[in-house]
């Protein structure tokens, strides 16, 4: 079997082993940036290539080659099935040399219309203004197309470049297919494998040169940028050419240091690609059946499924990564803010393969440099969310907090307008509150939900419970120490039904023998405007709105962010709204206009005090 035949896996483990200058099982970083020779005649030996790290392991500069940097190079190369690769300072480092290495002034490139806008920036901007070099773009899933574009300039087209995967459209290259044509019009065929690392190895169907941004899977933690061009021994020693080589004159080098990191994370990179692959192809299948526009090359709905399989290596998936068009930006907005500030379960990011889920708007992100004729012809809808799904957490959790948004999401309309927001807010020692984080809310807390807390704190309490008492709320029971359950319910009215506002404000508090309790109905307001106290006919109205659209709170005179615990951080009672009329902030609530009442007031396990406000958006203070 040929190496190119063998699992890549295999490829990596085979290569040679370098261990430390001492002994040491991982390889030595070689800072140092010029590099000393025993005798006078190396060094002109070294600048006429007669001698270098290949012939007599002679170093002479670190712009060239370093040791440490050359390292990574052989273990990609092997990844890749390659003969050798340069690692360097980024992913667009990695293409734009590749292309300069293979295209002179007046060359033409035949490209997929639908890759990274900072490749399709490169391409239909930067290298026609300032090498003449133009690009035909096109569909390259259509080879009736491609083989069209390369007919159109023969003799000319110099390069063919795609991506085995689509960014962000996740359309699959036939990549065998694309190697005939290219190769039978006299080009080079240059695939970026930035999203399939291990899952595809494109040497293996034809391709003269795989560049990657080594930022994403590879590095895996989002804390290092870096690139590498994987190819020829050949071609890779022409771009460290000191007369003419991109990469040794345009000088984008990779630091020692980047590379030994890069070097300790692809041992376990086969691991993440698994994982990675694993719940993309969970998440899009289950997402599929709730009738969700999701694309993932995984499932048979996928127009390259089949293509697909057949070039993946077996044991590693079909990549991280997942789109999913919520028809409008609005509606995919509201979506992620729902998914990363209420749930937790990744973050409003562009780049991908990072531990956690990170997503983003396509439109208007890492597609923002194409025009909108560019973005219709790519099939990038401005609703379509890319996804690249973390390996954090359980499967099972991060699919119901996906499920959640994405049904709340469903129910928008177009402009995904919402009336509420619900807020997390903090209060500080000093008394001052901090607005956290927010995201979109069809309504209040819910029918009853205070109640159903101060119920299920009185029989927590009843049974020698503590702060970290189960609560009901939303009709759950979740715990309460971990953070408290932020939870709003989509079906709920944005204030409480009388009925259950005087229940709750009549709902008794704890016996004081019992342990203190995270959820304590409060004693009913004051009127507003008078003293004394309500009782519940008293509450049976709505609370008058407020013409500047502040605080609306029930449960208490005082400022209602000010009825924090009175028992410290160990787990004292923490005051809830409990009904809904009530009083404007005190001065230093902290808050702005704009708020509902806060609906409840948890203590994390941390002791801090969390309120949960729910604030009206500029169309609920319209209407």
């Amino acid at each position: 079997m040929s190496s190119l035949e063998a699992d890549p896996l295999d490829r990596l483990v085979s290569g040679k082993r370098e261990f430390g200058e001492f002994g040491g099982v991982n390889a030595s970083v070689e800072i140092s940036t010029t590099f000393t020779v025993l005798e006078a005649d190396t060094l002109p030996a070294i600048f006429n290539g007669e001698v270098g790290p290949e012939k007599g392991g002679c170093y002479v500069y670190g712009r060239a080659f370093n040791p440490t940097v050359r390292h990574l190079g052989r273990q990609l190369a092997a990844l890749e099935g390659c003969e050798a690769a340069y690692p360097c300072s980024s992913g667009m480092a990695a293409i734009s040399c590749t292309l300069m290495a293979l295209c002179n002034t007046g060359d033409h490139i035949v490209a997929s219309n639908t890759i990274y806008g900072g490749s399709h920036a490169l391409l239909k901007t930067f290298l026609p203004t300032k090498a003449a070099i133009h690009t035909t773009f096109v569909d390259i899933t259509d080879l009736a197309a491609v083989r069209a574009a390369l007919e159109q300039h023969p003799g000319r087209t110099k390069v063919v470049y795609t991506e085995v995967v689509s960014n962000p459209t996740l359309r699959v290259a036939d990549l065998r297919a694309l190697a005939e044509l290219t190769h039978g019009s006299g080009a080079h065929l240059v695939v970026d494998n930035t999203f399939t690392p291990f899952v595809v190895t494109p040497a293996r169907f034809g391709a003269d040169v795989v560049v990657h941004s080594l930022t994403k899977f590879v590095s895996g933690a989002s804390d290092i940028i870096g690139g590498a061009v994987c190819g020829s021994a050949a071609f890779i020693r022409s771009l460290m050419d000191f007369h003419s080589g991109p990469c040794m004159l345009l000088g984008p080098t990779m630091d020692p240091r980047v590379a030994s990191e890069l070097s300790l994370r692809l041992p376990h990179l086969a691991l993440r690609m698994q994982e990675h692959g694993r719940r993309a192809a969970a998440f899009a299948s289950r997402l599929e059946a709730l009738g969700a526009a999701v694309t993932y090359p995984g499932l048979a709905s996928h127009p390259q499924q089949s293509l697909m399989r057949a070039q993946a290596n077996e044991g590693y998936g079909l990549g991280g990564l997942l789109g999913l068009d919520l028809g409008t930006p609005a509606r995919a907005n509201a979506f992620m803010e729902r998914l990363q500030n209420r749930h937790g379960f990744g973050f409003m990011a562009v780049s991908l393969g990072y531990f956690d889920s990170l997503m983003s708007l396509s439109a208007a992100s890492t597609s923002s440099e194409l025009s909108d004729g560019d973005l219709a012809a790519s099939g990038i809808g401005r609703g379509y969310v890319r996804m690249s799904i973390g390996i954090t957490g359980s499967l099972e959790e991060r699919w119901r907090q996906l499920e959640e948004a994405y049904s709340f999401a469903t129910q928008l309309g177009p402009s995904g307008a919402v009336p509420y927001r619900a807020v997390k807010m903090r209060r500080s020692p000093s008394g001052a509150v901090q607005q956290l984080l927010s995201w979109p809310s069809m309504g209040s807390f819910g029918h009853g939900a205070l109640e159903l807390a101060a119920t299920a704190a009185a029989a927590a309490a009843a049974k020698g419970g503590d702060g970290a008492a189960a609560a009901a709320v939303d009709g759950e029971t979740e715990p309460g120490a971990d953070g408290g359950d932020d939870s709003d319910i989509t079906s709920a009215p944005s204030v409480l039904p009388a009925a259950e506002a005087a229940a709750a404000a009549a709902a008794p508090p704890p016996p004081k023998a019992a342990a203190p309790s995270p959820f304590v109905a409060g004693p009913a307001p004051p009127p507003r405007g008078g003293g004394g106290s309500a009782g519940a006919a008293e509450l049976s109205q709505p609370p008058p709105a407020l013409a500047d659209g502040g605080v609306v709170v029930a449960g208490a005179a005082t400022p209602p962010l000010a009825r924090a615990s009175a028992g410290g951080g160990g787990g004292g009672a923490v005051a809830v709204a409990d009904a809904a009329a009530g009083a404007r902030p005190g001065p230093d609530s902290g808050l702005g206009s704009g708020f509902g009442r806060p609906v409840k007031i948890r203590r994390t396990g941390s002791g801090e005090i969390h309120y949960v406000a729910v604030m009206k958006t500029g169309a609920a203070r319209d209407e």
